[in-house]
Order: structure tokens, then C-alpha cells, then sequence
């Protein structure tokens, strides 16, 4: 029997190295983001929706969102981040739970859906409707130390700017604390994978 899954972690946390792994040894991934990227498109319901909360300022000339716009409205305003979260979550889950449905009908073992604000939207309830069709949600953790210096060194920032992102986001310690199943991040590969290739059959030892 498939299960579906949602996995999400933090900045710097590796969750996209752990969602790798997870492929690796046979799951098949639903990425939120690239989800997010074809429903905003240019002409699409979701952008028009956009465009008329926060102004037309936020489309190019060639009617295509300018993401960095957005973000810089976003950032620092809290109401204004959960007026994007109301737009874009709904659409973005269902999508995603569409083709979640499409995996499991092919019968493959696990669906990994990559939600980066999963234990965010949780938090605001919107997406209390949708989590009950998770089979399970995993966890990426690190302590909040390595994230700034993994993010610091992957995104070649300062290390203010590092926590103003991480701090924008929900605690690691709480969204630790919503999953399902964690994994420690916070040693080196082997260790990783070690966790993650249980987590994987105990997932899928019923399927």
C-alpha cells in the first residue's frame, strides 16, 4: 500500500539532501516549490490573485511575478505573509495531493511531498483541512547554530542576514516538535542516511 508523506525541515537544515536519499532508495518526490512556480505563471488565477493584494508592481513587463518584489513586501510583514500563505497554500496542496493521488495509484511505495513552510501552515491552520491526509510528516532537524553557519555558507551571506531569514521562519526546536518522525541532520553523511534508510522501511515495510 503507498504512503505519502510531507517532509520539511529549515533553512540550512538539508532537507533537500535527505529528500535526495529518500529518492535514492525508491520514493517518488512532489516538490512544493516547483509546484509554486507553475501555478504562478504568467495570466494564472493565482498571480491575478496576487497582483491584487499586494499591487501590479509585483508583475514584470512580461506580465511574469518578480519574485524578489514580492519577498521584499513579505519579509519583514507578518500580516502580509499570512495574506500570501491564504493565496497560495490552498492551490499548491491540492496540486500536490492531486498528484500524490497519481503516485499511489501507480503503486508506488512512497510519496514524498517537500513542503519548506509545512509546519508553518500547520501552525496557521491552514492547513489543518489537508494534514489528515498525510500518512505521516518528517522533520529535518538541526540545531539553530549549524543552520546559520550551513546557510551563512551556502548562500554566501552575512550571518545577520542568516538569522533574519531562519528567524522568519518557525522555530526548528517546534516544528521538531509537530513531526511525526525526525531526522538529525546535525552529524555527518552516514549518519544520515543511516536514519533515513530506517525511517524509509519502516514507511513502506506494510506497502
Amino acid at each position: 500500500m503507498s504512503k505519502t508523506v510531507a517532509l520539511s525541515g529549515g533553512i540550512g537544515s538539508g532537507k533537500s539532501s535527505v529528500l535526495k536519499m529518500l529518492v535514492e532508495l525508491g520514493a517518488t518526490p512532489i516538490d512544493a516549490d516547483a509546484i509554486v512556480h507553475e501555478l504562478q505563471g504568467p495570466g494564472s488565477p493565482m498571480l491575478a490573485a496576487m497582483a491584487e493584494a499586494f499591487g501590479d508592481h509585483i508583475l514584470d513587463a512580461d506580465g511574469s511575478l518578480d519574485r524578489k518584489a514580492v519577498a521584499d513586501i513579505v519579509f519583514n510583514d507578518e500580516e502580509a505573509r499570512a495574506r500570501l500563505g491564504v493565496i497560495v497554500h490552498g492551490p499548491v496542496i491540492a496540486e500536490m495531493m492531486r498528484r500524490a493521488k497519481e503516485g499511489a495509484e501507480r503503486g508506488d511505495p512512497l510519496v514524498v511531498l517537500d513542503i519548506p513552510l509545512l509546519f508553518e501552515g500547520a501552525k496557521r491552520n491552514t492547513g489543518a483541512a489537508v494534514a489528515t491526509k498525510y500518512d505521516a510528516t518528517i522533520c529535518v532537524w538541526v540545531p539553530v547554530e549549524t543552520q546559520v553557519e550551513r546557510t551563512v555558507s551556502r548562500d554566501h551571506c552575512s550571518e545577520e542576514e542568516a538569522r533574519a531569514r531562519i528567524a522568519a521562519q518557525l522555530p526548528i526546536d517546534e516544528k521538531r516538535e509537530m513531526a511525526n518522525h525526525v531526522i538529525d541532520n546535525s552529524g555527518d553523511e552516514a549518519n544520515t542516511r543511516k536514519q533515513v534508510e530506517a525511517l524509509y522501511r519502516k514507511l513502506t515495510e506494510a506497502s
